[in-house]
């Protein structure tokens, strides 16, 4: 079956969201979202995410799910925002559990609160089949960027969160804690036996040089054809190697302090302290 999908371009983070719809039950999820927040004032705002929920009660969808392909260091999501004014489940990846782990260690998050409140309304098992109205999805686990990357099949659609990038620009970074070169590697030889026509959706675009336009779809035929860092024929090893170095050379994304720290806790911000104000934490001088 043909998914229907819209999407919805953040250019302050380079970020693609998307409403997928069965077009038979007008049933839908929503991927990735995006609240909109100006890192100086460190203050919120729900653009981004208005745009989505107009065009769902435009076309009088109904939403299901809430689908995070993993935990962004680049925006902070709009989940509870988008579940607060839809409804829907805020769906990721079981090992959610080891990243919020990792960073709970990192912040001084207490992981009890984790373990005792697991915000996530739902955590997919590898390769879990659900449904979207009548249309048939799965997951397939693609760790590297983060060890709980998730791609939804969605119909005739794969949603690859951070995994790939548009063929001329390349893959993620694989430099995050417990993020994993050899792992990425891996993770893609599984998207590329899709089929060939399988309609591929990036969470992210960036222009190289020599493109004036964003771009969020490609197909599985086009990235083992044409993606500059791993198409048919590229080894492992060379991979590994050139990603490894490349990450090297990267400074850190803008938001990811601020962002890990939502995001990890499905967008729920921090409770007000006693003067009724929220908080964020920075690790100073952790990631030098």
């Amino acid at each position: 079956m043909q998914a229907q999908v819209q999407d919805f371009f953040d250019e302050n983070t380079n970020t693609f969201s998307y409403v997928v719809t069965d077009p038979q039950t007008g049933k839908c999820a929503v991927i990735d979202s995006v609240l909109d927040y100006d890192a100086p004032s460190a203050s919120t705002s729900t653009q981004h995410a208005d745009q989505i929920l107009a065009y769902i009660q435009q076309n009088s969808l109904s939403v299901e799910w809430i689908l995070e392909t993993h935990v962004h260091a680049d925006h902070l999501t709009a989940a509870q925002y988008i579940k607060e004014q839809a409804g829907g489940k805020i769906a990721i990846s079981h090992n959610i559990v080891g990243v919020q782990q990792t960073f709970s260690a990192i912040y001084n998050f207490d992981m009890k609160y984790f373990n005792s409140n697991q915000i996530f309304d739902y955590l997919f098992e590898d390769h879990e089949a659900f449904k979207i109205g009548d249309m048939e999805a799965f997951n397939i686990p693609t760790p590297g960027h983060t060890p709980a990357c998730l791609s939804y099949v969605i119909g005739d659609a794969v949603f690859v969160g951070d995994t790939l990038f548009m063929p001329d620009y390349g893959t993620a970074r694989c430099d995050f804690p417990k993020g994993s070169a050899s792992a990425l590697f891996d993770s893609v030889q599984r998207l590329y036996a899709l089929p060939e026509q399988t309609r591929v959706y990036l969470c992210h675009d960036y222009l190289p040089e020599g493109r004036e336009q964003y771009h969020c779809e490609t197909t599985i035929q086009a990235q083992k054809q044409h993606n500059i860092h791993i198409h048919d024929g590229t080894a492992k090893t060379e991979f590994v190697e050139m990603r490894n170095r490349r990450d090297a050379s990267l400074s850190m994304p803008k938001l990811i302090l601020p962002a890990i720290q939502i995001n990890m806790d499905a967008g729920r911000m921090p409770k007000p302290e006693e003067n009724g104000i929220r908080y964020l934490k920075l690790p100073l001088n952790h990631f030098n």
